[in-house]
Parts: C-alpha cells; sequence; structure tokens
C-alpha cells in the first residue's frame, strides 16, 4: 500500500482511504498516544512549595473569617523574610501584626538569623524614642531598578504594623508591593530603628499570648 493517498495524506491518517482498512482509527491512536506523551505533566494548584528555613513564629490568631495564620521571621537565601503563613502555605501578601508581636519575633530573632543578623534587629528595636519624631511609619530608604523603593513599618488604623515594601513608579506615584518583603538584614534593621524613634514600636515586655 502506497505511504500518500490520493488525497496527499499519509494512508492511515486519511479518514477516506483508511476506512475499512486496517488502518482504520491507527491514526488517531497514534496522535492521542504521542500528543498524551510529549506534553509536560501539569501541577494542581498550589502545588509548589515555599522555601522555608530556620524561623521563629509569633502566636497563632484569627483572622477576620476566623481562619487561623501565624506570622514567621525567618532566614532565607540572601536575606531575612517576615511572612504571613496559613498552614504550612505562606500568604502572598505584605504581613500585619501587633507590635507586641512584632517586638518578640526580633526579641528571639538570634533563635534563627545569623548571629550579627540578630544583633542588628535586637539593637535597631532598643533605638529611643524621639518625642519629636512624627509620621506614622518607619522606613528604610534603598532602589528597585531604576525606581525607588522603601520598606516600611507602618501603623494602620486597627493599631497593628503593617510590614511592607513600597515602590515609587512614574505617574502613578508610591505603590505597595502587597507580598512578603525579603531584604537583607540591615534594611529591616533602618526600618525598625527609625519605626522605634517615631514610638511606633518597643521592646516586648513578656510574651505574645495566642488569640485562639
Amino acid at each position: 500500500m502506497s505511504t500518500f493517498c490520493r488525497h496527499n495524506r499519509f494512508t492511515a491518517d486519511c479518514p477516506i482511504c483508511s476506512k475499512g482498512t486496517v488502518l482504520e482509527g491507527g491514526g488517531q491512536r497514534l496522535r492521542r498516544k504521542t500528543s498524551g506523551s510529549g506534553e509536560p505533566r501539569k501541577r494542581s494548584k498550589g502545588a509548589t512549595p515555599a522555601f522555608t528555613g530556620p524561623h521563629v513564629a509569633g502566636p497563632a490568631r484569627r483572622d477576620e473569617d476566623d481562619a487561623l495564620f501565624l506570622i514567621r521571621l525567618e532566614r532565607v537565601p540572601g536575606g531575612v523574610r517576615l511572612g504571613e503563613w496559613r498552614g504550612s502555605a505562606l500568604s502572598p501578601s505584605a504581613p500585619v501584626l501587633p507590635a507586641e508581636d512584632l517586638a518578640d519575633l526580633v526579641a528571639r530573632s538570634a533563635d534563627a538569623l545569623q548571629a550579627r543578623d540578630a544583633a542588628k534587629l535586637v539593637a535597631a528595636l532598643e533605638t529611643e524614642a524621639d518625642p519629636e519624631a512624627s509620621g506614622h511609619a518607619g522606613v528604610s530608604r534603598g532602589r528597585s531598578g531604576d525606581f525607588k523603593e522603601e520598606l516600611r513599618v507602618e501603623a494602620l488604623d486597627d493599631g497593628r504594623l503593617r510590614v511592607a515594601r513600597w515602590v515609587l513608579r512614574p505617574v502613578i506615584g508610591w505603590e505597595l508591593q502587597d507580598a512578603p518583603p525579603m531584604l537583607p538584614a540591615a534594611r529591616y534593621a533602618e526600618a525598625l530603628a527609625d519605626a522605634a524613634r517615631r514610638g511606633l514600636i518597643a521592646a516586648a515586655s513578656a510574651p505574645a499570648t495566642s488569640e485562639l
């Protein structure tokens, strides 16, 4: 039998010329098998694991939907990350927590971070408050490519603190990067020291309690 039929197709692939022969349906089965084996296996949603390194965790709390979460201060490649965790998943949002929780995490940071990094954070928290300092956020300034950026420890209306990066974009202005900040310890120390100077945070006098 010729490889090509009169319809200028492979005989096995031609639905007309292969009809009634042993080749009928063979091309379709072959194509299904080939495409199935050639496609990469798709991952199910949420299958990508988040990196977890040495860390200290705050108390478990509940959000407005009564879902449990906690905040971790952890060592990651290249620096420090402060993030909200729900079970084994890292939330893709900037962490928000009471000032005493943040102070407690910093006080215990030696259990997770390198000694020099933990020392920077603890020293920053011991910065004396300046009665003349004003503002609602402690800031560490830097750059992100061609754009200015800041790490802010900012007071929210409900009395909690949000720790997040902000980027200054042309025309748009300052824009919140709603994600767990991952930066060198020196950047965290600078923002914490500025927040302490403005009276937004103080060293925790006692371990935080769980609100389950």
